[in-house]
């Protein structure tokens, strides 16, 4: 039987064709179409039905049944099917079909579209070549070489376009054919008579059709006409047959010639969240699998996009309306509530021609960033919109950027150039810049004072009564709820006058003896340093003691007769002078003790007057004797001229000199010295023969008993 199956696309159903009569015995071409090739399905279609065989060969010996099976997407399906005979409807509506008759085949079932017709051929031959069913491209198709008599067969061979491809005694073959494969295949089957005589059978010529594993895929978008700036979903649609399940579709978007998305995905869809208006712009897809690799490509479309007016224009600001600080950056957002395509936005401040900046794209809002904002940035500001229609402006903002307080200055003013105690000071705190309100905060020593309020900027004071210790350093902080500030630190020095000193006598007695050393001490008890203290005998001053650092000072006196009376003291740091109470000391005369020690110490010294006075003499006389001849002159002699003739027979002239009053001599004395006494003696000589000179004196200071001298011997008047 030569069979010639022609499909015709523009057909709904395949035709078959018999040009021949059935021939003889000898080899006939047999085209066996195991699925043909799907047609191309509106988008939105049913996926195609499946139809399947049992056993699965489309080749049968005449006599022989196969069971017809209709399956969907979903499983197979065993009732309300619609079956059809080369396009004849059949009455049976069950899931499967017993046929024995050669001809196509389709189902339908209520989820599906109708399937592509299978042929299925019962012959009379001996020998057929069989091709399982159903194979798709790249898929493995298994040939089996039948015989009506199995057991005589005893070796298989398989061609391929007349080449031998394998061979075997029972064992089918494999073949991969590729879609639209031209290629023919048949089989030969070998054996012997009972005689030993071989015999050989062909079977007819078999070419096989590979069904696509998928079609080519469709691009659909929804909705089909957007509106300018909506969201389009791209689909990209194909199936695979039922029984590749576990095949797995890849797909992936193309504008123009760039991939959308993230390239390719295992979903066949894509959203793009605005759709723009952009003249001829065409998009398509492809789907592929991996194993094994197949890529198809759908036919480029275009998508219409709706363009609508820009509507509401609005102007926001980034941060919001008073809460812009100086020297952050101010973003104005420019939007629209309605509009599509490419808008064109500007920013503008009112009193200026030129724009702020200008942008155009394809969104419904803009922003530009001001960098830096100053305090002369403040002003009314708004945007404009235009997507080609004429632009459309926003309302006039108010725009007054806050500014920060700068490092506060702290001042000090007071009634004079000196604090003094019991001063009112005023401590000022003022910031040139900052927004207001502003709080200052005075500090002393980092101890809050207390706070003042500017509630329209400014400066603030506080008002401080002195005491002494006010003294140290202070600062003020200024805060307006941007930022706080602190003062440099300024001191003040607070000035304490003198209070009233106190006079104390050491020892401390109402009586004391000529001779005692007495320590006059006089101490203020409050007043800034240096303080300087006067001691007064009857309003007579004494002397003075600096205290440089503060405190007391003391006055020593060697006492006398004329030191009974009464005494006092005073104290002055420049801020007034301050006296003590009178302190009243009567002098008595010498103790015995003391007495002793100068009567001894006189007569000591009128032995020493006297000694001298003899030494003297004796010089003078030698003298003498040495010009009148008596003496030689070089013997113990010193150079010079002689003395007067007349002064030879002179005799010494001895003069004692005259008493003279004993002055006091004030010195602090060392504790433990109450028994010491200090002797002063005056020595006066006359020269004679020296009328030109006056007479010499000599005055020692001795110590004590033993007569220590405490300095040379002086010249004197």
């Amino acid at each position: 039987m030569f069979c010639e199956h022609r499909w015709d696309r523009s057909l709904a159903f395949g035709e078959t064709v018999f040009p021949c009569p059935r021939p003889g015995p000898a080899p006939m071409l047999l085209w066996l179409l195991l699925i043909l090739a799907p047609g191309r399905q509106p988008a939105g279609a049913l996926p195609k039905a499946l139809l399947l065989l049992k056993p699965p060969w489309s080749t049968a010996f005449e006599g022989e049944t196969v069971t017809l099976f209709c399956k969907d997407h979903h499983s197979l399906a065993w009732e309300y099917v619609s079956w059809y005979h080369n396009e004849t409807p059949l009455r049976k509506q069950s899931g499967r079909l017993q046929i024995s008759k050669s001809g196509h085949y389709r189902c339908k079932t209520q989820r599906s579209s109708l399937s592509d017709p299978v042929h299925v051929q019962f012959l009379p031959d001996w020998l057929v070549l069989q091709a399982s069913h159903p194979a798709f491209e790249r898929d493995k198709v298994v040939l089996r070489c039948r015989g009506k008599e199995e057991e005589d067969i005893m070796e298989r061979t398989y061609y391929k376009n007349e080449e031998k491809i394998g061979s075997s005694y029972n064992s089918n073959i494999t073949v991969y054919p590729a879609f639209n494969d031209d290629s023919t295949y048949r089989c030969t089957a070998s054996g012997m008579y009972i005689l030993g005589m071989s015999w050989t059978e062909t079977s007819r010529p078999l070419k096989i059709q590979v069904q696509e594993l998928f079609p080519s895929p469709v691009l659909t978008a929804s909705p089909s006409w957007p509106i300018e700036g909506s969201p389009v979903t791209l689909t990209c649609e194909t199936w695979l047959p039922p029984l590749t399940s576990r095949t797995r579709l890849q797909f992936c978007f193309f504008k123009e010639h760039r991939a959308l998305g993230a390239g390719w995905s295992n979903s066949p869809e894509l959203q793009i969240p605005t759709m723009w208006s952009e003249g001829t712009a065409s998009y398509w897809c492809q789907a592929r699998t991996v194993i094994p690799r197949i890529l198809k490509t759908s036919p480029r479309s275009q998508i219409r996009v709706h363009r609508v007016p820009v509507s509401d224009v609005n102007l926001e600001t980034q941060p919001p309306v008073g809460q812009l600080i100086e020297g952050e950056d101010l973003v104005l957002i420019c939007s629209v509530a309605a509009g599509t395509g490419t808008v064109t936005f500007s920013w503008h401040r009112e009193g200026s021609e030129r724009s702020l900046g200008r942008k155009t794209q394809n969104a419904l809002s803009a922003e530009l960033r001001i960098a830096s904002v100053r305090e002369q940035d403040a002003g009314r500001y708004y945007c404009a919109a235009d997507n080609l229609d004429g632009p459309v402006l926003s309302k006039r903002i108010r725009i007054t950027p806050r500014v920060p307080v700068s490092r506060p200055v702290l001042t000090i003013r007071g009634p004079r150039s000196q604090a003094v105690e019991g001063d009112v000071v005023e401590l000022r705190c003022e910031a040139q810049r900052g927004s207001p309100p502003i709080l200052y905060r005075f500090y002393h020593e980092d101890v809050p004072l207390g706070s003042s309020s500017a509630p329209s900027g400014g400066e603030a004071s506080l008002n401080l009564s002195l005491t002494a210790e006010h003294s140290g350093n202070y600062s003020c902080e200024a805060n307006n709820s941007l930022r706080v500030q602190r003062s440099k630190m300024v001191s003040l020095s607070i000035t304490v006058p003198v209070s009233h000193p106190v006079l104390t006598l050491n020892p401390d007695v109402a009586q004391a003896m000529v001779g005692d050393v007495l320590e006059l001490r006089c101490e203020a008890q409050r007043g800034s340093p240096p303080i300087l203290y006067w001691f007064y005998h009857e309003d007579v001053i004494l002397g003075n003691t600096s205290a440089p650092f503060g405190g007391g000072a003391s006055f020593n006196l060697s006492l006398t007769t004329e030191h009974s009376g009464n005494y006092s003291c005073g104290a002055d740091n420049g801020l007034g002078a301050q006296s003590s109470e009178t302190v009243s000391l009567n002098i008595t005369g010498l103790c015995k003790n003391k007495v002793t020690h100068i009567t001894v110490g006189v007569i000591g010294c009128l032995l020493s007057m006297l000694g001298l006075a003899a030494t003297a003499a004796l010089v003078g006389r030698f003298r003498t004797q040495r010009k009148s001849g008596a003496i030689p002159r070089n013997i113990g002699s010193v150079p010079g001229p002689d003395p007067p003739a007349q002064a030879l027979h002179s005799p010494p002239s001895l003069s004692r000199p005259a008493l003279m009053e004993l002055q006091p001599l004030y010195s602090n004395v060392s504790p433990g010295d109450d028994d010491l006494v200090y002797s002063q003696i005056w020595i006066r000589q006359h020269r004679e023969g020296s009328p030109g000179f006056p007479p010499g004196t000599c005055n020692r200071l001795f110590r004590g008993e033993e007569g220590r001298p405490l300095r040379p011997c002086t010249a004197g008047p």
